[in-house]
């Protein structure tokens, strides 16, 4: 699908947002899947790479309840909320009943060593592998290419990238045709929460639709920009946007 010139609510709703059950996704064939929420949805309309590569994910997940709430007012829609983590938890699941090969691309060494030890210890049938890139804003071609290298060697059915929002998903656009992997996914945070070095909001606040408010308290330095700034600026899109 294209990119339009400037995102808009209702054209996200009804062209792009995944609104089914992860079953309906098909694992088999090559699939980039994408979240998007308030806060990438308002860094995505001043990105204009951003917004291309959201709107080209062959499954754009609905990762927060500001996309919920403007299905439901703009288009009467009902959709669920589908969390980075909920789709690599169904991911998981998948791989293991499946005896999938599965890459994590990002975090650091500890981090993806944390993982590793909890794959194999819950999900004994899934084959893994991971590489730590380096920390920077932009990676060079020569960084790019180990990371390439470091995938395809290990040939994965499934990738998870975590490297941040746009950085990962804009990174993915670019060298998607060199990966060999079968299923990417960008998934951030998710890499440090399966790790157990950041904890995830509790299931009270997820289910209340607060899920951002205990990790905003937690870390208000870092995450101020998408509450403060994003959250009501995606209202006034959502505003505007009606009827």
């Amino acid at each position: 699908m294209k990119a339009t010139k400037t995102m808009n609510l209702k054209n996200l709703i009804d062209n792009h947002v995944f609104s089914s059950d992860l079953n309906e996704i098909d694992m088999e064939n090559r699939c980039i899947i994408n979240t998007i929420n308030p806060h990438s949805y308002c860094v995505a309309r001043s990105d204009p790479f951003f917004q291309k590569t959201l709107l080209h994910s062959d499954v754009l997940l609905p990762d927060g309840y500001g996309i919920v709430l403007a299905a439901k007012i703009l288009r009467g829609k009902t959709i669920r909320k589908i969390a980075g983590a909920d789709i690599h938890d169904h991911l998981l699941k998948y791989a293991n009943s499946n005896n999938k090969k599965v890459f994590y691309l990002g975090a650091s060494e500890n981090t993806l060593a944390l993982i590793d030890k909890r794959l194999k210890k819950e999900y004994p049938n899934i084959l893994a592998s991971s590489y730590s890139p380096p920390y920077k804003p932009e990676f060079s071609s020569e960084d790019s290419k180990a990371m390439i290298n470091a995938v395809n060697a290990f040939d994965p059915d499934f990738l998870f990238v975590g490297m941040t929002a746009p950085k990962q998903e804009k990174w993915v656009a670019a060298n998607k045709i060199d990966l060999s992997a079968t299923v990417i996914v960008s998934i951030g945070a998710v890499f440090d929460f399966y790790a157990g070095t950041v904890e995830r909001s509790s299931p009270f606040w997820i289910k209340i639709g607060l899920e951002w408010l205990p990790r905003f308290l937690k870390e208000p330095r870092r995450l101020w920009r998408r509450n403060v700034i994003s959250t009501p600026l995606f209202l006034w899109h959502l505003l505007k946007s009606y009827p």
